[in-house]
C-alpha cells in the first residue's frame, strides 16, 4: 500500500492543485499540519479520493471551520495533537512538530512516524522506527515536496514538483 505524506501547504493551493493528481496511486493521504485555511482542507478532501488523515500545525487558523469541513467529507479524519493509523499491516503515527515525532519514534510502538514544521525533507531511523518529514508543499525556501510511504517495504521516498 502506498501512502502520500504532505505537510506545510500554507495555503499554496496552486501547488496543491498541481500535486494532487500525481497522488492518484496513493490509497491514503496523511497531512502533518499547517494547511492554514479551511479552503485548503476542502480542496484536499474533494480531490483526493481515499482516506485523508490530518493533524494540526502551528499555523492552522480556523479550527472550528476545519472541523465543519471535515464533517462534510467522510473521507477526512482530524487528529490532535497527533494521529495514529493502521494501514497495510503497519502502525503509523503523524504529528506536526519533529521533536514530538522523534519522541514517538523512540517509543518503538510504530513502524513509521511522520512530521512536518521544519520545511526540510528528512529521513532516518530512530531505534527500529522509520522517521520522515516530507518537506513543505508551499515551496518558499526550496521546491515544493511531498513523500510516499510504502507499507510493504516500510520505505519512504521524497518527491519534488
Amino acid at each position: 500500500m502506498r501512502i502520500a505524506v504532505l505537510s506545510d501547504t500554507h495555503d499554496n493551493v496552486w501547488v496543491l492543485e498541481r500535486l494532487l493528481p500525481g497522488l492518484a496511486d496513493a490509497e491514503i493521504l496523511v497531512v502533518c499540519g499547517d494547511l492554514c485555511a479551511p479552503f485548503t482542507l476542502r480542496l484536499i478532501a474533494e480531490r483526493f479520493a481515499g482516506p485523508v488523515h490530518v493533524t494540526f500545525g502551528n499555523n492552522d487558523g480556523d479550527i472550528l471551520l476545519m472541523t465543519r469541513v471535515a464533517a462534510q467529507h467522510p473521507n477526512v479524519t482530524l487528529a490532535a495533537p497527533m494521529g495514529e493509523i493502521d494501514a497495510g499491516g503497519r502502525r503509523l503515527a503523524f504529528v506536526h512538530y519533529p521533536q514530538f515525532g522523534e519522541g514517538l519514534a523512540a517509543l518503538g510502538r510504530y513502524d513509521a512516524v511522520f512530521s512536518g514544521h521544519t520545511h526540510q525533507p528528512d529521513l532516518r531511523t530512530i531505534g527500529r522506527t522509520l522517521f520522515a518529514n516530507p518537506g513543505a508543499v508551499f515551496g518558499r525556501e526550496r521546491p515544493p515536496s511531498y513523500g510516499l510511504y510504502d507499507t510493504e517495504t516500510n520505505s519512504f521516498t521524497h518527491h519534488t514538483l
